[in-house]
């Protein structure tokens, strides 16, 4: 039986902002290829644009 000393270890607080700048510095960089970093900022932009969409027909929802 395995203790709760496993490979598993908790997130710490900063981890997700630590995250998504490596992310933004990956896009930034020269090591992945343009297309790539294309592909991934189109993803990117479209999920904040989804977003925004979805907290604006929320907001408008709630005055009515």
């Amino acid at each position: 039986m395995e203790t709760a000393e496993s490979s598993q270890i908790l997130a710490g607080r900063w981890d997700i902002a630590a995250g998504v700048f490596r992310f933004i510095g990956t896009l930034v960089s020269d090591v992945v290829p343009a297309w790539a970093k294309w592909t991934m900022g189109g993803l990117l932009a479209f999920a904040a644009l989804w977003e925004a969409g979805k907290w604006l027909r929320g907001r408008r929802s709630t005055v009515r």
